[in-house]
């Protein structure tokens, strides 16, 4: 009879089916297969055809690019549709520095090698250069201003082209930046170095005299230089020599690097040696920035499949999002791209792209600039391009955890392990981004699992945004929190840090001297309200005092807020920043458009609260502390100063 087909893996249901079919068999009518020696053999064909299956089932998910695991095959899945993953990006620095040498040199060549050694908290990293560099010598001094180094070791890697092997050109070192690979290639009666190949990404434009290289990744992270076959590209001749200069990089953890000493080699016009009479001073004219780590297997996974799709054209938001961060800027932790007609008021035309890099919030001028730059050869010609700044929407919690005190953990314990998991969940994809989401009850949940001694935890949201106050001139502010805010008839659910104004568009009710706070009065509709300006009062018995009832306007619906026209001469926080907090309608916090949710834990307030009941101090419940922050929450928080 025929073996009964089976679909499940696991072991005891293939030995279940083997015995069955040999029950079924008139020759082992009379067999025990739980007694037998028999019970031996079926176990080993049973584990014979369950590793047997594991193993193909392994082998089958390696050959799809959303199963496969192992590296060497996602990027070999990701070649098939033309998708190069990106390599290691050596953190850049700008510096400037003088050469002083002797009147009788005309000019002096930086050699392209190691040039300044750079240093990151207690760590020394080495900068290079991928080209020579030469400036004149003016009265003995030759200037280098705002040259380019590279966090990393040059290296040079050649290659005698043998015409009758099947040979590839391999760089033997992991960890390139494929951005400093400069080819040569030498032909007989060349001198050195010899001509430059150029790198290109697709075969457009090509024919069989262009000089031109391909790079592929290959096994262990090493990358393979790929010559053309004389019908696309030109073909390499036997004998000739190829040079590959490239550098190999510690990837991020160069970024930051700011103080820099001179160690370069020099040469003069004539390619001799030559030595600076005194050690160069390095002026940092940019810090070290933009080094990354290579790419992920999830990463190579998600965009291999979207800039195929794509087509190197930037038409979709997804083709800008997927462009930007493989192609243009790998420093891009998160891009947003919003379409001219979903801005209010609408800006047709126009593509407006939020960008948050991997090392920071902000992305520079020069940065920016050079996005915009490279994006152009991607783009539809009439559509602009706007990179802004994104916008940070800040969640803070106000926890009140409480603990079982009968258990060995101690209250700092416990507080350390929740402040460990919220900072794990607030660097999570979907809890900080743009466009991203902080889920209540997740937070909620992961607070109570943090320790096995917690038994319960009441939370609640706050939501701030800041404003980075122009000291000293008149402007009107606008803040967005994208999401609705809770109304609570008697006011005071908007609370902001202190600042100072000047008493020109009031002069009857400022005094400039003293510290003034933002608070809200609702309208009797409840969809809207005045935004106010209050004073506390030198009596701490008496409430604050109400200055201006009407500085701005509150929309409670939109999560919107306008601060009227104001002189601000000072901030009660440094770097004149100004914080806002609203209390939000729902807990769950949605960040719309350009806003990037960060869950703020510095500011957030943890307060550990013994659970009486069950630690059994107090069966009863008469000691229970059943209210939330019966301390000075209502006054606002104290030890920030909100009003």
């Amino acid at each position: 009879m025929p073996f009964t087909n089976y679909t499940n893996l696991d072991f005891d249901q293939i030995k279940t089916e083997i015995k069955n079919y040999l029950r079924a068999n008139s020759n082992f009518t009379d067999f025990d297969f739980e007694g037998s020696n028999l019970s031996i053999l079926i176990d080993i064909l049973a584990y014979n055809t369950y590793i047997s299956s594991f193993n193909s089932n392994l082998a089958v998910n390696e050959v799809f690019l959303d199963s496969a695991t192992v590296r060497e095959n996602v990027v070999s899945l990701a070649k098939n549709i033309g998708y190069l993953p990106r390599s290691k990006a050596a953190a850049k620095a700008t510096v400037s520095f003088d050469i002083s040498v002797n009147n009788s040199v005309s000019s002096v060549k930086l050699q392209p090698e190691l040039v300044c050694v750079g240093r990151v908290d207690d760590s020394s990293y080495i900068f290079s250069i991928s080209e020579e560099i030469e400036r004149s010598a003016v009265n003995g001094v030759a200037s280098f201003s705002n040259i380019e180094i590279y966090q990393g070791r040059y290296l040079r890697q050649q290659f005698t082209v043998d015409a009758s092997l099947d040979q590839r050109f391999i760089i033997p070192n992991a960890n390139v930046d494929t951005s400093t690979i400069r080819v040569y290639v030498k032909n007989i009666g060349q001198s050195d170095p010899g001509e430059q190949y150029s790198l290109v990404n697709n075969l457009l434009n090509i024919n069989s005299l262009s000089k031109i290289y391909l790079i592929q990744e290959v096994k262990d992270e090493k990358y393979e230089i790929i010559f053309g076959d004389g019908i696309f590209g030109k073909k390499l001749e036997n004998n000739s020599v190829v040079t590959i200069d490239y550098v190999v990089t510690d990837g991020r953890d160069g970024n930051g690097a700011s103080n820099f000493d001179f160690v370069g080699s020099l040469k003069d016009g004539n390619g001799n040696n030559i030595t600076p009479i005194t050690t160069p001073s390095v002026t940092t004219v940019l810090s070290a920035r933009n080094g990354a780590e290579i790419e992920s297997v999830d990463s190579i996974r998600y965009y291999a499949p979207r800039i195929y799709s794509s087509q190197y054209r930037a038409v979709t938001a997804r083709d800008y999002e997927a462009l930007i961060k493989t192609e243009i800027y790998p420093n891009a932790e998160i891009v947003n791209v919003i379409g001219g007609e979903e801005l209010d008021p609408p800006e047709f035309g126009t593509v407006k792209i939020a960008i948050k890099p991997k090392n920071g919030l902000y992305i520079s001028d020069f940065d920016k600039q050079q996005i915009l730059s490279k994006l152009s050869q991607y783009t539809i010609l009439g559509i602009n391009q706007k990179i802004t700044d994104i916008k940070v929407l800040y969640v803070e919690l106000d926890s009140s955890i409480y603990y079982d005190s009968s258990k060995s953990s101690t209250p700092e314990d416990i507080r350390t392990k929740v402040m460990s998991t919220l900072t794990n969940f607030s660097n999570s994809i979907n809890s900080s981004k743009l466009g991203g989401r902080f889920r209540y009850s997740k937070a909620v949940k992961l607070i109570d699992d943090s320790d096995k001694n917690i038994t319960s935890n009441i939370t609640k949201i706050l939501i701030r945004r800041n404003i980075n106050a122009l000291i000293n001139q008149f402007a009107e502010y606008e803040l967005c929190y994208g999401n609705q805010f809770y109304v609570n008839p008697d006011g005071k659910n908007i609370k902001s840090t202190g600042f100072k104004i000047s008493s020109g568009l009031f002069p009857n009710a400022i005094d400039a001297t003293k510290f003034v706070y933002l608070t809200d009065i609702p309208n009797e509709d409840k969809k809207t309200g005045n935004l106010a300006i209050i004073q506390p009062s030198t009596d701490p018995t008496k409430n604050a005092l109400t200055i201006v009832k009407s500085a701005g306007v509150v929309d409670y619906v939109t999560g919107e807020i306008r601060l009227n026209l104001v002189n601000i001469t000072s901030t009660e926080l440094p770097n004149n920043v100004i914080e806002i907090q609203a209390v939000p309608n729902s807990n769950d916090i949605i960040a719309l458009k350009d806003l990037y949710v960060s869950l703020d834990i510095q500011k957030s307030k943890i307060n550990m609260l013994k659970d009486v009941i069950t630690s059994g101090e107090n069966t009863s419940g008469i000691l229970f502390t059943d209210s939330y922050y019966r301390s000075s929450y209502s006054n606002g928080n104290l030890t920030r100063k909100v009003i």
